[in-house]
């Protein structure tokens, strides 16, 4: 175990990686539905050369700060890695959430690119930009999700934690 200071430094910066991650991808869910709903081109397309850039500046960095930070934290406490079901969820909910993200930036990247080189957005781009809002709403839902289970901290140890080595 870690000293108090050093738990609630931890602590800390995974709070903040965290609900930074929550608001940024809801940022980036509102520049997604600008980028459907807006009429004006210009609109447009600064919404989705923004999602790009709020993307890799931003959701990415805070995603793999929290999963560290959360890693950290964890074996730095009672609550273990894979102890309790909701720390046990929490990594699985992080660990996919992260994934997806790596792998949902390919569109998001393409819808930058024809923002950036002034190419029309045709109906074949419709389901693309459909796709960011959708993911981001789900990754708001997710990350809302494993925010409650550290805020309600249900019961139950798993397997590691009935039987520690």
């Amino acid at each position: 175990m870690v000293s108090p200071a050093v738990r609630k430094l931890a602590l800390t910066a995974h709070v903040t990686t965290s609900v930074g991650w929550l608001g940024a991808v809801g940022a980036f869910a509102a520049l997604g539905v600008a980028g459907m709903a807006a009429e004006s081109q210009a609109t447009v397309r600064g919404a989705y050369v923004a999602a790009d850039v709020v993307t890799w500046a931003v959701i990415v960095p805070l995603c793999l700060a929290s999963l560290v930070t959360g890693v950290v934290q964890s074996v730095g406490t009672p609550w273990g890695l894979l102890r309790h079901w909701w720390v046990a969820i929490k990594l699985v909910l992080t660990v996919a959430a992260t994934a997806l993200l790596l792998l949902h930036t390919q569109p998001i990247g393409h819808l930058s690119g024809v923002a950036s080189s002034g190419a029309a957005f045709g109906a074949d781009l419709d389901g693309m930009r459909l796709q960011l809002v959708v993911d981001a709403a789900a990754a708001l839902a997710v990350l809302t999700g494993a925010t409650a289970l550290a805020v309600f901290k249900p019961r139950g140890l798993t397997g590691v934690g009935r039987h520690p080595a």
